[in-house]
């Protein structure tokens, strides 16, 4: 974990729970990121829950970016992004791991390498905002209770908030029935 020039009251004791697995942090503006690999990001969020130092009571937010074309971006594309808050140190940590694509994006394929496990056992209340990660990125969450689109129709072609996705759409608008007033 590099935190060397970050302090921070939590990241030291992530690093002491799990000194086997890789993390990094950061801070911009003041707000502090940890980052780390898909496969240990379950057990860190329950330790993050349930240890009593840290205490992030508050699932605030689950969501993604896709880094496509970004000029500082990492090797990898898509980032699932977790917002925690500890009401009892008046506390709010970002937590980040990063996805990279097997196949090609342009579909509605659900690719194996997407995903992530599920904080829904943790958190209730990440159900319906991990399903909008789903319907807009194509991210899946493993042991999600009903992992299916929220915002689009079920058989929309693609995940919307990718950046592959064209900004007029794929005909979604042309093929619209037009309504007028002397229709109805």
């Amino acid at each position: 974990m590099s935190t060397t020039s970050i302090e921070h009251p939590v990241l030291q004791r992530v690093k002491e729970t799990f000194p086997e697995a890789a993390f990094s942090a950061s801070r911009f503006r003041g707000q502090v990121t940890l980052v780390l690999e898909p496969e240990v990001a379950h057990d860190v969020l329950r330790f993050l829950r349930e240890d009593p130092d840290c205490n992030y009571e508050l699932l605030s937010d689950v969501t993604a970016a896709d880094y496509l074309d970004y000029p500082a971006r990492t090797s990898k594309r898509f980032a699932v992004i977790w917002v925690l808050r500890s009401f009892s140190r008046d506390d709010l940590l970002l937590v980040k791991c990063w996805l990279d694509p097997s196949m090609e994006t342009g579909g509605n394929e659900d690719d194996p390498a997407l995903e992530v496990a599920s904080v829904c056992d943790i958190w209730p209340g990440a159900e319906w905002r991990e399903r909008e990660v789903y319907d807009m990125f194509g991210i899946r969450f493993a042991g999600h209770p009903d992992l299916r689109r929220i915002l689009m129709w079920k058989d929309f072609p693609v995940f919307p908030l990718r950046k592959d996705y064209p900004l007029r759409g794929r005909g979604e608008r042309e093929n619209l029935e037009i309504i007028d007033r002397e229709a109805t």
